[in-house]
């Protein structure tokens, strides 16, 4: 298996970005069991990219030299991004585990010849969004899609704090 997970158009402010002795999260849930426990997948390995309003800006990669998918988002806030992005699409090559860690990276592991050209196809359908392409990726049955979760620490967002001024103003 090439990929094992993704998440796709995550905000950058429902990202807890961490503070000195506290590493910051990247909080997902199974998109299909939203009640499931969180993930973290900031230690995630793979493919990601990054958007402005849904418009493809920059695609990397993590998993080299040590740096896991927090590193290089992290990186792209305080370098030559910053500012330039405010949303992110991910592709993991570990898998989550029955308690919510992610799977350590095995090597020598390699897909077939197939699952490597669907998961190559599916990654590119789902960044670029081509507009004649109207099936999705071939991810396989075993790819789990995961949907962004809201750290607590950053407080509450904006539309809920105007909901609760709207609702106290009734």
């Amino acid at each position: 298996m090439l990929i094992c997970t993704y998440g796709q158009f995550w905000r950058v402010d429902n990202v807890f970005w961490g503070r000195p002795k506290n590493p910051g999260s990247l909080l997902g849930v199974p998109a299909s069991k939203k009640k499931l426990d969180k993930v973290d997948f900031r230690e995630q390995a793979g493919i990601y990219a990054l958007y402005a309003d849904y418009d493809l800006i920059y695609v990397g990669q993590t998993g080299g030299k040590g740096q896991k998918l927090m590193d290089r988002l992290s990186q792209h806030r305080k370098k030559d991004l910053a500012g330039r992005w405010n949303m992110f699409s991910w592709f993991g090559t570990r898998a989550v585990l029955g308690a919510g860690a992610l799977k350590a990276v095995k090597a020598g592991v390699s897909p077939s010849h197939k699952q490597a050209l669907d998961h190559l196809e599916a990654i590119l359908i789902h960044v670029a969004e081509p507009a004649l392409n109207r099936q999705g990726g071939r991810w396989g049955a075993t790819v789990k899609q995961y949907v962004q979760f809201r750290d607590e620490r950053l407080g509450p967002s904006v539309p809920e704090m105007v909901e609760e001024i709207w609702k106290k103003n009734k």
